[in-house]
């Protein structure tokens, strides 16, 4: 259970996650939490829209339409990979679904199919609406995808989210009966959320190939991580010579290491 990030906390999160920002003008304020409430969250929910283009697509969920009001999401993710922020606080996007998901989610349990509309996902989700036409066709980019996932990763991270290795990172279709988004070649939720998962592993500066880091949890010790990460417990005298550790047995939660190359 946690309160939702303030624009500014959840603006520095996703930067600091290395996600390119685009702040649409007026977000910050921009929500429908006259409406009901929004929060506590409990997790992260990926859509796509069923239209083209990155101008149209951003419009239409800043703005929505007659029969929806926007914002329709806290960030559109177009097929560029940048994340435009068009409102914070409650948004249009999640609406009604299955309140088992919901305990799974909070719990980062294993989710169970979605057979019921009973629990409001506006007021418990983060949203992300990402640029595609829905039709099984449309490619996904990989910088998109790329961008749904730190995206993602950045929130987890800063409610503290996924730290028993698993997320808080559900697509609509697992959400709400009779929806498929996200849905298409080079998109599939299990990948983002083992992705995300990775991601959480290491600093919020990490990427894929670079040079490999570790950030440091509740009860690792150096022997934990080198077994973990290196697949030899006895590497750890490695870590700490790299991370020129003058005591090696003292490591802090949240403290960043560097990690030698893979033998």
């Amino acid at each position: 259970m946690a309160a939702p990030l303030s624009a500014a906390k959840a603006l520095k999160a996703l930067r600091a996650e290395g996600v390119k920002v685009v702040e649409v003008s007026g977000w910050a304020t921009r929500n429908r939490n006259h409406k009901g409430a929004w929060g506590p969250v409990h997790g992260v929910m990926i859509h796509h829209t069923v239209t083209r283009g990155a101008k149209a697509t951003v419009d239409i969920c800043r703005d929505g339409h007659s029969s929806l009001p926007g914002p329709l999401c806290h960030g559109v993710i177009t097929k560029d990979g940048q994340v435009h922020l068009v409102g914070w606080g409650r948004a249009n996007h999640a609406g009604l679904g299955d309140d088992d998901v919901l305990r799974a989610v909070i719990a980062e349990k294993q989710l169970p199919p979605d057979n019921e509309a009973n629990t409001d996902g506006n007021a418990r989700f983060y949203g992300f609406e990402c640029e595609n036409w829905g039709d099984g066709d449309d490619p996904w980019p990989a910088a998109q995808v790329e961008a749904i996932v730190r995206a993602s990763a950045a929130l987890c991270r800063a409610h503290g989210w996924g730290e028993d290795g698993d997320t808080s990172v559900v697509g609509h279709k697992e959400w709400q009966p009779g929806k498929v988004d996200p849905l298409g070649p080079g998109v599939s939720m299990p990948d983002i959320r083992k992705r995300v998962a990775e991601r959480l592993k290491h600093s919020a500066s990490w990427s894929p190939g670079g040079a490999a880091t570790y950030t440091v949890r509740r009860g690792d010790t150096l022997s934990r991580i080198a077994a973990a990460k290196l697949g030899d417990a006895g590497r750890w005298r490695e870590i700490a010579d790299l991370n020129k550790l003058t005591d090696p047995y003292v490591i802090r939660v949240g403290q960043t290491l560097k990690l030698p190359k893979e033998n």
